[in-house]
């Protein structure tokens, strides 16, 4: 029997931008999200840390979800300016990004490491979004496919599931940089992604989400949601303004 084919999710990193006046950011997409209706596909924003808890309570009774950005593998300890992930369960959060390139280039974070961190995200009952993506020196080396399957391997704990791991490639060359990679190259990206999936985690893999990230913005948002095995999108810069982010998230209404 076929996989059924995992809801789409779109979820948005604010990264180091936004303070308490941003909320007005989240009223205007739940005001667009409310006049679209019935919605295929989970919304997600992942703010700054600071803001997790004052906007969780904004969005109560919303179709948006909250997240963060990052968590430590403890669960507390002598760990000043870290965040257990129990921590964000306690004030609401429902998802946590791990292993986002720049925390991998900014802070030597390793595939190990990352590992530990979503493995705490699941104990805290979060699910989490486990990213992965080459260099443009690597993809100029024909690398892409070896590094992400070493990415994959170090970052994968044989306890995740479709459940509460989401996958998202991010090719570090298109972060931010406008450049996106063409459809054909997403897809044979999200292809081999899903087949290591299906070969470490049996049928199980055919139901993980796969999102793409990277310059993703409503002008071509449709073409690449389209692209087989693209289940989202984890959006930047285009997350911080509710009508950006609402242009993305119709690539599915």
């Amino acid at each position: 029997m076929a996989a059924k084919k995992p809801k789409p999710l779109v979820a948005g990193n604010w990264k180091m931008n936004g303070g308490k006046a941003s909320a007005r950011e989240l009223k205007s997409l739940d005001t667009k999200l409310k006049k679209a209706g019935r919605l295929p596909c989970e919304v997600l924003i992942c703010p700054p840390a600071t803001l997790i808890e004052g906007f969780v309570a904004k969005t109560r009774g919303t179709k948006i979800a909250i997240g963060a950005q990052d968590c430590h593998s403890r669960e507390n300890g002598a760990h000043t300016g870290d965040i257990a992930a129990e921590m964000l369960k306690d004030v609401g959060a429902k998802y946590v990004i791990v292993g986002h390139s720049e925390r991998r280039a900014d802070h030597d974070e390793d595939s190990k490491l990352v590992r530990t961190k979503a493995e705490a995200a699941h104990r805290a009952g979060l699910t989490a979004i486990v990213c992965v993506g080459e260099t443009e020196a690597e993809r100029d080396q024909g690398s892409t496919l070896k590094v992400i399957s070493a990415q994959l391997k170090g970052s994968l704990g044989d306890t995740f599931t479709a459940k509460n791991t989401v996958i998202a490639y991010e090719p570090v060359w298109a972060i931010g940089t406008g450049r996106t990679p063409t459809p054909q190259d997403v897809a044979k990206v999200h292809a081999a992604i899903r087949k290591r999936l299906i070969t470490r985690f049996g049928d199980e893999g055919a139901s993980f989400r796969i999102l793409y990230g990277g310059s993703v913005k409503p002008s071509n948002a449709v073409e690449l949601m389209g692209v087989e095995n693209v289940n989202g999108a984890l959006v930047g810069g285009a997350s911080l303004k509710a009508e950006d982010f609402f242009g993305i998230i119709s690539a599915y209404l």
